[in-house]
């Protein structure tokens, strides 16, 4: 759903391609630290997404970056590994691996990793438990979103109280998941911070200076006339983004909307459940699912309105980019949501699974254009003032600074 990899492919080998330091030796030349995002597998995901982004943002000459796969390379794994960029696989196996957490320990003794910044629980815990058979760096957890439901898992507390170490940090992307991993997983509150989500708003700004142009030109290519409203959903197509709520809710949008149509970004499992239930309800023509995509910021001018019909959320990265493009918001209310949007000002937050909730609040702003763009000034200036990447950066270069000093 980004170009993010391809942009980054270049800038990923130029950062990994310092030469291994083999144990024991001396280097020649300053050694810089070695920082390894540890991920489930480098995949179209936001949280894959914001991992290269930090990586290509790292100052060449202070760091040495690193990716490192449990699961499986993906997508955009693939992609660095052609071009060069540092990028292993550890092939983790279903169930408890603790052959894989004795690679991931021979790995990071072996690479002379100094940090260890992982993304998501399960990374978390394999690089703690990894760091007992071999190389203890400290570790930057960051929790990208929660499951659903969330609940306090005993066990999982117990681990994290008697194995995280003094000089680990813990990092929410939003206020409700910092309390998800106080209350639930345990952490020491004061170990755990927020660093909200950004996006790189430049392209953004760019097609808004030629927001008409660009509106034309994708709705021709997609087929989609200029009389027609368009809601756009971008999420993968699984189950906690709760696609068949949001197909439910167009059936009802579509009575009142004869005019509108629902395109769905992104691609994912829950792809054929999802058309199965698009041919039940009697909406092709109202819906259309249109895979995954890398020209995002142009397919947002040409939608009216964004929706969004999870079951659990962190910041998800594309409500920022949809406020970016000026569109007004219909969401609902889980997770840091109440974060970014702002009921009555920069569109609707409802309860999840209610698509008649959902449908009511889209009809609303389908019906009347001049709040749809009030809405979309004020989301666009509170992207542009809370959530830029380059703030996002900034903090947690900090953050790699301190853990490092």
């Amino acid at each position: 759903m980004s170009s993010v990899p391809t942009q980054a492919a270049h800038e990923a080998m130029r950062l990994a391609s310092a030469p291994r330091v083999p144990s024991g030796r001396r280097p020649h030349a300053p050694r810089v630290p070695h920082i390894c995002h540890l991920v489930h597998g480098l995949t179209v995901g936001g949280a894959e997404r914001l991992a290269l982004r930090m990586g290509e943002h790292l100052p060449a000459d202070q760091y040495r970056v690193s990716y490192l796969c449990l699961d499986e390379l993906g997508t955009w794994g693939t992609e660095l590994r052609a071009v060069g960029g540092h990028v292993h696989l550890l092939g983790r196996r279903p169930g408890l691996d603790w052959r894989c957490a004795r690679r991931l320990g021979a790995h990071l003794r072996r690479e002379g990793i100094d940090l260890v910044h992982a993304h998501q629980y399960t990374p978390f815990f394999y690089v703690v438990a990894a760091r007992h058979f071999h190389r203890r760096p400290p570790i930057l957890f960051t929790e990208h979103g929660r499951w659903f439901p969330d609940f306090p898992r005993p066990k999982r507390m117990l681990f994290n109280r008697l194995f995280m170490g003094s000089r680990d940090r813990a990092v929410g992307v939003g206020e409700a998941v910092r309390r998800a991993l106080v209350d639930n997983e345990g952490l020491p509150p004061d170990r755990v911070s927020v660093i909200y989500n950004g996006v790189d708003l430049a392209p953004y700004r760019a097609c808004l200076s030629d927001r008409q142009g660009i509106r034309t030109r994708v709705r021709a290519d997609l087929g989609v006339s200029e009389s027609e409203l368009v809601l756009a959903q971008i999420a993968r197509l699984d189950d906690l983004k709760d696609h068949a709520t949001a197909v439910r809710a167009m059936s009802r949008i579509a009575a009142a909307v004869p005019s509108s149509l629902l395109l769905i970004v992104g691609d994912g499992p829950e792809r054929a459940i999802i058309q199965k239930l698009i041919g039940e309800l009697g909406v092709g023509r109202n819906v259309r699912l249109i895979g995954t995509r890398c020209d995002v910021p142009e397919i947002l001018q040409a939608a009216d309105l964004f929706l969004l019909s999870s079951k659990s959320e962190g910041i998800p990265l594309t409500v920022i980019e949809a406020m970016a493009a000026k569109l007004p918001v219909v969401a609902t209310d889980v997770g840091g949501l109440s974060e970014i949007v702002v009921p009555g000002v920069t569109g609707w937050l409802m309860p999840a699974g209610n698509d008649a909730a959902l449908a009511a609040a889209a009809i609303e702003l389908l019906q009347n254009a001049s709040q749809r763009a009030a809405f979309g000034e004020q989301g666009f200036a509170r992207a542009c003032e809370r959530f830029d990447e380059n703030r996002m950066h900034r903090e947690y270069q900090a953050l790699y600074a301190e853990l490092l000093a």
